[in-house]
């Protein structure tokens, strides 16, 4: 069995983990798409195989995305239709900032208690969080990467590394928070940070991803892994050390 370890910071994701699209295991909000004069399904399907371009920043705004869709069928865009699908996605994303749980708030608060750094890694494009500025939960925060902005993405393991060498920590001072979404779990283990399962919020999802890592039924537990210290045993699997 490995040492136990003292958490110095604390990298949390954003959406499932300090806020959530879902209540009642429906999202708060659904983007109603303006009408593009393009085939729904086939719209879907090349918005989804750009996931990965609008998370690392290769398109530097939402328009730009659909206009590069629109291209690939050699059509040119409305721009005023563009600018309408621009506001109505960035009104659904700020659903999910209007309420944050108490509960988040008590756990940075007492993180910040105990003078453990604290950073964001999300993975998002750019219309995804312009209600960030000026929330509530942005003065936790010691770095906020957002993938967008940092040109790289979870779960690569140097986007956990850079979080941590921006608060002054090593990763395996680190812990990372999240609910597993873009395999960012492994890709934390994988950085040398070690990896716990948020699912606090599954009793609004429709959905729950798993994982083989420690599951933390309550954002409170987070205090628990800092007051209790942690270990891994041979599986790598993150477990609380039992207090002494």
């Amino acid at each position: 069995m490995r040492c136990i370890r003292l958490v110095k910071a604390v990298l949390f994701d954003l959406y499932e983990t300090l806020i959530t699209e879902w209540e009642n295991k429906r999202k708060k909000a659904n983007v109603s798409v303006p009408a593009l004069g393009l085939d729904e399904d086939l719209f879907k399907q090349e918005w989804s195989r750009r996931r990965e371009l609008r998370m690392n920043g290769s398109y530097p705004d939402f328009k730009s995305c659909l206009r590069d869709i629109f291209h690939s069928f050699n059509q040119t865009p409305d721009e005023n239709v563009l600018e309408e699908y621009l506001k109505r996605r960035e009104a659904s994303k700020a659903k999910a900032f209007e309420e944050v749980s108490p509960d988040i708030i008590h756990m940075l608060s007492g993180i910040k208690e105990r003078e453990i750094k604290i950073g964001l890694i999300s993975n998002c494009s750019p219309e995804e969080v312009v209600s960030w500025d000026g929330h509530e939960l942005a003065p936790f925060f010691d770095t906020v990467l957002f993938s967008f902005q940092i040109k790289m993405a979870k779960p690569d393991p140097n986007l956990y590394k850079f979080a941590c060498d921006r608060l002054g920590v090593s990763p395996c001072e680190s812990i990372f928070i999240g609910d597993n979404g873009s395999d960012e779990l492994n890709g934390a283990m994988r950085a040398g940070v070690s990896p716990f399962h948020a699912v606090w919020f599954k009793d609004h999802w429709n959905y729950c991803r798993k994982s083989e890592f420690e599951p933390l039924t309550h954002p409170s537990h987070v205090l628990e892994v800092i007051n209790s210290g942690y270990r891994e045993n041979k599986s790598n699997r993150i477990v609380l050390e039992d207090k002494k």
